[in-house]
């Protein structure tokens, strides 16, 4: 897969995208009332073309070993971090039980989406690319359902409807067109207009990431004095137990050589972003979530290529 630099290299593009959407929200240019919009774009139009691009025709989706096998396990991935975040629970000693439940569910979270796609698309093939979507379907199901219970203790059923959205309705048109051979005999004009609005889709994601960040640098006074156990556990524990995780899942159980990419490459990945909106919306505590990001994702970009060098190394990739 290559050396250490070499993978430093290959990340070094995702953050620098993240550090221009973060300054270009500093210095005004892009206003918050235009992440809605842009926001909507992303979501309702370029990621499904990427979705559309990266399945239809993916010959790797055929085998059921990653048909079927891919969701559930990216399903079980944040299932166990949360596990494994809750063990840690008798080592942060919060009075809140509303930090608890936050931490708890910004350690299970991993950035499955805007990180190790492009990671992905730099180091594997177009075949990986479909396997991890699929995969990022497990990972969208277990967080709306099984990590909503964990952070607010709420129903399942408001978080199921969260799944029936646009990246998920398009993979299954993708599924539906290859099975039925009808992506065989789609329009080349189509084909390269879905490629072109797919390929937009992690840069201006990132840069959306980025200023989001830049808004959320303020909340750092108002959730007054970070204790320290929280950046540093939850560093060790998605930086560095986690990984172990996914790395053993990846060389020890029965999967396709694309899903043992996908998962050496989550293993690497830091909290996502997203859990510090989802606090904030569905009263938990935000300062904690914020904590738990800013620290695992400054340090990932040492060790994402550490991780990627050390998996690849260990399942022989």
């Amino acid at each position: 897969m290559g050396n250490y630099l070499t993978l430093l290299g290959a990340i070094a593009p995702v953050f620098l995208l993240l550090g221009i959407g973060f300054a270009v929200r500093r210095l005004r240019w892009l206003a918050p009332e235009a992440d809605q919009s842009l926001l909507n774009v992303v979501i309702k139009i370029l990621y499904p073309c990427l979705i559309l691009n990266a399945v239809l025709d993916n010959p790797a989706l055929e085998r059921a070993g990653n048909l079927f096998v891919a969701p559930v396990l990216g399903g079980a991935t944040v299932v166990i971090g949360f596990a494994v975040a809750a063990l840690a629970l008798p080592l942060m000693r919060f009075k809140l039980a509303s930090q608890a439940r936050t931490f708890v569910f910004s350690i299970g979270i991993f950035n499955y989406g805007y990180l190790p796609i492009p990671l992905v698309q730099q180091l594997f093939d177009r075949e990986t690319l479909g396997v991890l979507l699929l995969f990022n379907v497990g990972v969208e199901a277990a967080f709306w359902t099984v990590g909503i219970v964990v952070l607010t203790g709420i129903s399942l059923s408001k978080g199921w409807k969260q799944i029936l959205n646009p990246p998920a309705v398009s993979l299954v048109i993708a599924l539906v067109l290859n099975f039925t051979g009808l992506a065989s005999v789609l329009p080349e004009l189509v084909l390269t207009t879905v490629g072109m609005l797919g390929a937009c889709a992690i840069p201006l994601g990132l840069l959306l990431i980025g200023a989001t960040l830049g808004d959320f640098a303020g909340m750092i006074k108002e959730s007054g004095p970070i204790r320290w156990r929280i950046p540093v556990v939850a560093s060790c524990l998605r930086l560095g137990v986690l990984p172990l995780v996914f790395l053993g899942l990846a060389a020890f159980l029965p999967v396709t050589p694309e899903l043992q990419r996908v998962l050496v490459v989550q293993a690497a990945m830091p909290a996502a972003i997203f859990p510090i909106v989802i606090a904030r919306h569905y009263g938990g505590h935000p300062g904690t979530a914020l904590s738990v990001v800013l620290a695992t994702t400054c340090l990932s970009l040492l060790l994402i290529p550490l991780w990627l060098n050390l998996g690849s190394r260990w399942i022989g990739l």
